[in-house]
């Protein structure tokens, strides 16, 4: 069984086998988490994902799938970078979010790892809403079949906090 904790902070300060990155589909860094995982993480993460770019992902990695490069300098074995979908009144996109959580956590699997720090996936620029992204989250890492044995939110203010915290008892 799965146990889930939620920590208020910053996803790159954390200890674990693999930290999850809320990816843009380059792979080769960008804004909010995804900046900070590659400035903290250094040059090496970048060298990973710039190779993965030139074999399999040559146009990118698709919404919903992630992909494992070592963690550089951060605290961690891996990191398993997962591009979320940008959030649309217009179109119902909960499955993308949910496989983001799935397909990490069968990458993770494939690894190894046994703790696994995810942060908001999609809520930041990619704008969705913080309640609905949160029950997402839990519920799909509950429903899912992984021998990870903690999932950690790392959730970067209060009110994320908050929100995922309604979620898990």
């Amino acid at each position: 069984m799965t146990t889930i904790t939620l920590v208020q902070g910053d996803i790159t300060r954390q200890s674990a086998d693999a930290i999850v990155n809320a990816a843009n589909s380059s792979l080769l860094g960008g804004g909010g988490v995804d900046g900070a995982i590659h400035r903290r993480g250094g040059p090496a993460i970048l060298e990973e994902c710039r190779r993965l770019r030139a074999s399999g992902y040559g146009k990118g990695l698709p919404t919903g799938h992630a992909v494992a490069t070592t963690a550089g300098e951060l605290d961690a074995r891996w990191v398993i970078h997962t591009v979320g979908p940008v959030f649309a009144t217009t179109e119902d996109r909960s499955e993308l979010l949910a496989s983001c959580y799935r397909e990490s956590l069968k990458v993770a699997d494939e690894l190894g790892a046994r703790t696994v720090a995810f942060p908001a996936i999609s809520t930041g620029v990619y704008r969705w809403p913080m309640e609905d992204a949160a029950r997402i989250a839990v519920e799909t890492v509950r429903a899912t079949d992984t021998a990870v044995e903690e999932v950690r939110f790392v959730l970067f203010d209060e009110r994320a906090y908050d929100a995922f915290a309604r979620h898990v008892p």
